[in-house]
């Protein structure tokens, strides 16, 4: 049975994998909280920035953990600058320490939440109800990246996007503090060959078929 009611659901995942549109699937069928927690590092990287500091200045990034929640809302976090501050400033030990509590407090919620990210299911959730590892080949998370942001007149090629990607992928899976790695207990979602609907379909399943056992 699940804890009293609660429903905590993890989702990781490599940059551009789809996890957030499964994440937010998953809120709305489950009818809970969601928080991308990509974007706290995106508001540090953002906050850094607009202080004039380097995004590897770890005592700068720290001090920009202390965003205002309405930060989150501001549309440059969506931005190309800001995913790399965000890669750059998750690799900071002390970061990802001064943003904890903040993760773990969301996922505390009395009915429960679901979170996606790099290591919710490792470190921030790691006694979730359900988790799930969503990938997909670097060479179609780039295609799809590309299209997103030719729709926003973004002229980077696809080589370029592809290969932002990969170094993406090797700076959080190398870095020191809570690398990205599958969690033991997690379900893998290869979306590679999917559609959207149909990923989020099978992410359900996958989900049902854990608390299904609790």
């Amino acid at each position: 049975m699940l804890k009293a009611g609660r429903l905590v659901i993890a989702v990781d995942g490599p940059a551009a994998s789809g996890k957030g549109t499964v994440a937010r699937a998953l809120a709305r069928h489950y009818d809970l909280p969601y928080l991308d927690t990509g974007l706290l590092y995106r508001a540090v990287g953002v906050t850094v920035a607009r202080t004039g500091a380097n995004p590897e200045d770890a005592d700068a990034a720290v001090a920009a953990t202390r965003f205002p929640d309405s930060l989150l809302d501001d549309p440059a976090l969506r931005t190309h600058e800001a995913s790399r501050a965000a890669s750059i400033v998750s690799a900071i030990p002390a970061v990802r320490a001064a943003l904890l509590d903040r993760q773990r407090g969301f996922a505390r919620q009395p009915r429960g939440a679901v979170l996606d990210g790099r290591d919710i299911g490792t470190v921030i959730a790691p006694d979730a109800d359900a988790k799930l590892f969503i990938t997909a080949r670097p060479e179609i998370r780039a295609a799809r990246r590309h299209a997103e942001l030719s729709g926003e007149n973004d002229g980077r090629s696809l080589a370029a996007v592809l290969a932002d990607i990969q170094s993406r992928d090797a700076r959080d899976r190398d870095r020191a503090a809570a690398p990205l790695v599958m969690a033991e207990d997690a379900a893998l979602l290869d979306n590679s060959d999917l559609s959207i609907e149909a990923a989020i379909q099978r992410a359900i399943a996958l989900v049902e078929a854990r608390i299904g056992g609790l």
